[in-house]
This record gives C-alpha cells, sequence and structure tokens, in this order.
C-alpha cells in the first residue's frame, strides 16, 4: 500500500469512529432528555404519550388519596388539572395547596403515572416553566371570568 493511501486509510477510520462517537452522545442525550408540561397543556394532548416527562403545578386541596404506599392526587395550573398516581414515598414538604413536580408517564386512561415527585423546597420556589404555567392560566382564568361578566351586561 502506498503511503499516500495509509493515510487516507486513517483519515476515513479517524472520520468513521468521530461520526460513531458523535451518534452515540446525541443518541444517549436524546434519550435522556425529560420537558416539562403543564395540566393545561396535556389537556390540549401537546404531551407525549408513551414517553417520560414532567407536570408540575400546585397540589389541588382535598385530592390527596393515600391506599397503601399508592398515592394519588390532582396537579393544576388553575386552569385545567391532571390525576397523579403515584407509588412510594413521597418529600416531606409534599401538601395540598403547595407546588409539586413530578417526573413519569401519561398512561392510556389520562393518568399520569409517577416515578419521582418534588416538592418545593421553601414557600418563595417555584421551577421557572411552573410559575410562568401558573400565571399564564390566571389570566386566562380572569379574562374568562371578565367576559362572562361583560356578556351577562350589567347589573340591575
Amino acid at each position: 500500500m502506498k503511503p499516500r493511501h495509509k493515510k487516507a486509510a486513517v483519515i476515513v477510520g479517524v472520520l468513521c469512529a468521530v461520526g460513531v462517537a458523535t451518534a452515540l452522545v446525541l443518541n444517549a442525550f436524546n434519550s435522556n432528555l425529560v420537558f416539562f408540561y403543564t395540566p393545561s397543556q396535556i389537556a390540549l394532548k401537546e404531551a407525549p404519550t408513551g414517553r417520560t416527562f414532567r407536570v408540575g403545578g400546585m397540589v389541588e386541596s382535598g385530592t390527596v388519596k393515600r391506599e397503601g404506599v399508592t398515592v394519588r392526587f390532582n396537579v393544576t395550573d388553575t386552569a385545567k388539572t391532571v390525576s397523579v398516581r403515584y407509588e412510594g414515598v413521597l418529600p416531606d414538604l409534599f401538601k395540598e395547596g403547595k407546588g409539586v413536580v413530578a417526573q413519569g408517564q401519561l398512561g392510556p386512561d389520562g393518568v399520569f403515572v409517577a416515578r419521582e415527585v418534588l416538592a418545593k423546597h421553601d414557600e418563595n420556589y417555584m421551577p421557572p416553566e411552573a410559575a410562568d404555567a401558573v400565571q399564564k392560566a390566571e389570566k386566562v382564568r380572569q379574562q374568562m371570568a371578565t367576559g362572562a361578566a361583560a356578556a351577562k351586561g350589567p347589573a340591575k
């Protein structure tokens, strides 16, 4: 083999190795990527089925039901609500009316099956995505209430 051919073979080999390594890294990154969705987005069917994602919002008051190690509760962004089922020990800070982020998959019955539940760690902290979602949902709710009041006309 001529030196020119050896050099070309080495370059092709290195390029192939770099390409395989890049493909493996991108595949691993894509597999571990977890998106955040709000209950409103889930209700609009924007969330993926059969893929892990996070849902966040407030634990709806009066919805926490414990059945052995299984806990069922609702998460709301004040506009829409998602039912969540979790098997395991909940964090100490988990309470009704407080912020929560759950990671898992949406089941075929529309119930979010959580594998991990995270409670916010103090009164002022909420993940930025969850805070934005709650603010947007609250604005929509206020606009709907204002629109309904305007449609009724002036009170007599």
